[in-house]
């Protein structure tokens, strides 16, 4: 394989999603602009009900029952996704080669739900350990989605999981755009799988911590910078996208989502839980170099928010610092409207502005009733999409637990 500039650019031109209220980017992008949500609440073991984020898609358009009830959610979740995307950017295996093809998918955590419910099921036979299923392994490996994702499609290229908390979807991106560079693959298919509303611990760790949504009405318990949120609505999906060098794809006539031109990722080599906003700032301004480009020359900043008192309010604070008197910079967050998908979070709310670059909205921050003080961002748009004359760029934050935060660039293709 031949090394690829540095400079190469790197194109994405297939996008496939399922997320909570949608099971494709022209429906989540239609939901988003009407401020859709679809958070329902779900009964937990061992909890009450809790408000969360479930995704309904074609569960077997692209694999067999028998094959997703040996494998995982994530597995199902992602082999969907896969094969939408491929799809979507009308991916000719004549054209690439499956052993020069990548996986890599981004995950927060993987194996807790396969293990909680085998745990459970033992307890129902006194614990009789020969109850335990033989598949527990390979569904518990780390790389397991990533792997589902090559047996369902023959894909004999590298393939392998991304974990970075959070910021893991944004992360596997990245790491599709180095591979291409280097030349170790000639296409990836890359993004981020949540599974996490089967696991009853995630649930029970955040409502320990005192970080777990609730609300009457759970379709407005994702709050991202309102005075009254409490937390984090947990919600699964996955959303991966196809990309490739941008020679390559303007070779088969493809069509182009946009250019990946920056990304950074960095630590705050902090605290555990706690985010800190300066090394967040120093993470956007890497990624704003990398891509060459000035704050004011950012157009949309999609905000990782999460409802969390402290967490918003740390990004914001970055954000202020990074973009301060950039009067044409909006600010917008996804999780108000699908809660927080975790591993997928940051590759789902990149693709729900995507589309921005033809309709040139601003899709909008919803169940923002009243904005706390200390949120302020001068162009946050609130409860009603933004039209904007034109879009060309935009920030997508991504930031996790343990102190791992990300930024990726993206711009409107152009010659």
């Amino acid at each position: 394989m031949t090394k690829l500039s540095e400079n190469q650019r790197i194109v994405i031109t297939g996008v496939g999603l399922a997320a909570p209220n949608a099971s494709s980017l022209p429906e989540f992008r239609r939901k988003l602009l009407d401020g859709q949500s679809e958070i329902k609440e779900i009964d937990l073991r061992y909890m009450d009900k809790a408000p969360a984020g479930i995704c309904e898609f074609s569960e077997t358009k692209y694999r067999k029952k028998k094959e997703n009830k040996r494998g995982t959610r994530a597995g199902c979740i992602g082999v969907y996704c896969a094969n939408e995307a491929l799809v979507d950017a009308c991916i000719d295996w004549t054209y690439y080669d499956k052993s020069k093809t990548g996986v890599y998918i981004g995950l927060t955590e993987h194996g807790t739900v396969e293990t909680e419910n085998e745990v459970y099921n033992i307890s129902q036979f006194d614990y009789n350990v020969d109850y335990w299923t033989h598949h527990h392994n390979p569904r518990t490996v780390l790389n397991n989605p990533a792997g589902e994702i090559t047996m369902n499609l023959g894909i004999t290229g590298p393939h392998y999981s991304v974990g970075a908390a959070c910021a893991a979807g944004n992360a596997a991106l990245i790491q599709g755009l180095q591979m291409l560079r280097l030349g170790e693959v000639d296409l990836a298919i890359c993004g981020g799988i949540s599974e996490c509303t089967g696991s009853f611990g995630i649930f029970a760790s955040f409502k320990a911590q005192g970080a777990l949504a609730e609300h009457s009405d759970p379709k407005k318990a994702s709050r991202p910078f309102d005075q009254d949120r409490n937390g984090i609505v947990i919600s699964e999906g996955g959303c991966v996208y196809v990309l490739e060098t941008l020679d390559r794809a303007l070779a088969r006539g493809a069509k182009i989502y946009g250019e990946l031109v920056g990304h950074a990722i960095n630590s705050d080599a902090k605290d555990f839980v706690l985010p800190y906003g300066p090394r967040q700032a120093e993470c956007m301004r890497l990624a704003l170099d990398r891509a060459g480009l000035k704050p004011e020359e950012i157009d949309i900043i999609n905000t990782h928010a999460t409802g969390t008192k402290q967490g918003d309010i740390e990004e914001c604070r970055a954000i202020r610092d990074v973009f301060d008197g950039c009067e044409n910079t909006y600010i917008n967050n996804t999780k108000s409207h699908i809660g927080h998908a975790m591993g997928a979070a940051g590759v789902l709310e990149l693709a729900g502005n995507l589309l921005s670059f033809e309709d040139g909205l601003v899709h909008a921050t919803i169940n923002l009733d009243t904005l706390d003080p200390d949120c302020y961002l001068p162009n946050i748009v609130a409860n009603t999409p933004k039209q904007l004359d034109k879009v060309d760029t935009i920030l997508n934050n991504s930031f996790g637990m343990v102190g791992i935060n990300s930024a990726v660039i993206v711009k409107k293709y152009s010659f």
